[in-house]
């Protein structure tokens, strides 16, 4: 074994183990393939030599000053790590829903904790509905790639994934209860939601059958599990956890609970969509509820994209165009470092209405965008592909519904990049139909906010079920309607 000293905290690390799997906080855009090369560190001590993807990536200064990727760097003995503040992801913990504790699951505090495939984010209450603390982290699944399936053959290759998740939610748990100043072990109750993926791999559930057709769902969930089946030492070892349910291979838990959140079973004619890497979209039209899901591929989290970034300090977030130019705004305000989905989604509306883009996504050169960041041709192609699975996918929803997106009372956009999407530009670019535009509301984690009616409202389980039972999920690799609309969206 050997010690990592991680901004002066030291961690025990198995000799052999990559820094990016160490690092939780720090995002691996390119799932540790040394391709990106965003996953720098200032690391010193004993470490793995420089590796080629390092010396491509590093400029001579850099590797002078000690710069390293985490990804390619291995742990040899005791060394040292520094995180800046910019290079730990941002992490959405809020939500626009008020829970109201109407009956308690819990005798004292509950947790409500959301794994994301990317971030974790996690909430504490008391028994009368008060939000005691809210914390958050990066997936230290990030690790093993950035999206669930390249997780679960690497599952399936005999990599542990489950412990680093338990880990970090146990993390959570224990900083909850800090910043609450309680112990742990007075957290009584909790609801774990996640996708299919996370809520199999956090189980420790063979998730194999999500990696091929005709895509069985391992488990559906549902359930009450103890906290030492969990891996979670923060809680009393019988603390009982709900694991709410699934609807389908890809529609998990956690689309059931931001629906759920939205109050969907309540609203006559109503979307719902998580524009993630795996896109998930619910549409609920009188009584009736359609759900789908598409791979819309990580563009809209930077991952893929030349100059992209998640939605950390420095990252674009927000583009317009000025005298012929593009002014791009970042997070945090100073010197932009990259472009994260929504800022993506802006620069791709500026080029259109500038005329420097054709509808085709053709570019005569690549567009600049600040000191050292360009768009190329192949982030609109990037782009292209993942605006028009979710475009195709909110239409064929709307298709089997027999509904027009006219009809539609309201498009809650969920997730970090759904908070900060502009409507109208997703609109001009075909992210979402013309007549959804002013339909948008961002719910920000409503996942999480999901989760919490079910730690404060007993009622609200019975709830779920009757809509996970309700959901007609459309498949779209089989709709023949999908397949015309994809090819016809991808023009903008």
């Amino acid at each position: 074994m050997a010690t990592v000293w991680i901004n002066g905290v030291p961690q025990s690390v198995t000799v052999g183990t990559r820094l990016s799997e160490v690092l939780s906080r720090a995002p691996h855009p390119c799932g540790g393939k040394g391709v990106c090369g965003k996953c720098r560190v200032h690391a010193v001590g004993a470490l793995s030599p420089l590796s080629a993807e390092e010396e491509r990536h590093l400029t001579a200064f850099e590797i002078a000053d000690g710069m390293r990727l985490s990804c390619c760097a291995r742990v040899e003995g005791d060394c040292r790590v520094t995180l800046s503040a910019d290079s730990v992801m941002a992490v959405v913990t809020d939500g626009k829903s008020e829970t109201a504790a109407l009956s308690p699951t819990f005798a004292a505090y509950g947790a409500a904790v959301d794994m994301g495939t990317t971030t974790l984010a996690a909430r504490l209450y008391d028994t009368k509905g008060r939000l005691l603390a809210q914390e958050g982290c990066a997936n230290p699944q990030i690790a093993f790639g950035a999206d669930v399936l390249s997780r679960i053959q690497a599952a399936g290759e005999g990599r542990d994934l489950t412990t680093p998740l338990q880990a970090a939610v146990d993390g959570l748990l224990s900083r909850l209860a800090a910043v609450a100043g309680i112990a742990p072990a007075a957290i009584d109750g909790a609801v774990i939601t996640g996708n299919t993926a996370m809520l199999c791999l956090f189980t420790a559930t063979d998730a194999h059958t999500l990696a091929h057709a005709p895509f069985a769902l391992p488990s559906a969930f549902g359930e009450v599990r103890r906290a030492a089946q969990l891996g979670l030492t923060a809680l009393a070892p019988n603390r009982a956890v709900y694991l709410p349910p699934c609807a389908a291979a890809f529609i998990g838990a956690d689309a059931l609970c931001a629906a759920l959140a939205c109050d969907l079973d309540d609203t006559a004619t109503a979307l719902l969509a998580d524009m993630g890497t795996n896109g998930e979209m619910l549409l609920s039209h009188n009584g009736a509820m359609f759900a789908c899901s598409t791979a819309a591929g990580p563009a809209f989290e930077g991952v893929g994209i030349s100059c992209g970034m998640p939605a950390v300090t420095g990252a674009i977030d927000e583009v317009t165009p000025l005298n012929g130019r593009l002014l791009c705004r970042t997070i945090g305000g100073g010197r932009a470092e990259g472009i994260c989905g929504s800022g993506l989604v802006d620069a791709a509306a500026c080029l259109l209405a500038t005329e420097e883009m054709d509808a085709s996504g053709y570019l005569d050169a690549a567009v600049s965008l600040a000191d050292g960041l360009t768009l190329s041709q192949g982030d609109i192609r990037a782009l292209q592909q993942a605006k028009s699975a979710v475009c195709s996918g909110l239409q064929t929803l709307l298709h089997h519904a027999g509904v027009t997106a006219a009809a539609v009372t309201a498009l809650y956009t969920a997730g970090g990049f759904g908070s900060r999407l502009n409507g109208s530009n997703a609109a001009a670019i075909g992210l979402i139909p013309h007549d959804l535009a002013a339909s948008i509301h961002p719910v920000g984690n409503a996942a999480l906010d999901g989760a919490a009616a079910l730690l404060l409202d007993a009622h609200a389980r019975k709830r779920l079920t009757a809509l996970a039972e309700k959901i007609q999920v459309i498949e779209l690799a089989t709709d023949p309607y999908f397949t015309d609309l994809f090819i016809q969206n991808m023009s903008f």
